[in-house]
């Protein structure tokens, strides 16, 4: 997981995932509002989302997506691997684009982005 040094380091990071999630959340519980910092922290690890919260597999993290933020896992409408997806409509919304290409389907990064989470 990530050490204390990392998560201050890049704590607006994390303050942006959080938002960014809460603005998509399903409902105002107390469950989604610990699902969102769980997972904005989860997102500064190093490998894949479902893999740094400790999950089966990439599905157990869709379905509490799903649950707690349906707007957003709407918007996954090419199934892009979470913590990509989260970073792209970050990027998106501060109107930076840093992807090679003009559209996924023609990037040669492709399999980065989408498919298999082994």
């Amino acid at each position: 997981m990530v050490n204390r040094e990392v998560f201050e380091r890049r704590k607006g990071e994390f303050n942006d995932l959080v938002e960014l999630l809460l603005a998509h959340r399903s409902g105002k519980d107390m469950d989604t509002e610990r699902w969102a910092n769980t997972i904005a922290y989860a997102c500064l690890g190093e490998n894949h989302l479902w893999q740094d919260l400790k999950l089966q597999n990439r599905q157990e993290l869709s379905d509490i997506l799903e649950k707690h933020f349906k707007p957003l896992f709407d918007k996954n409408t090419h199934d892009m691997k979470w913590k990509k997806f989260f970073y792209k409509q970050l990027c998106e919304m501060e109107g930076v684009y840093v992807c090679k290409s003009p559209s996924c389907g023609v990037c040669i990064d492709y399999h980065k982005c989408f498919g298999p989470e082994d």
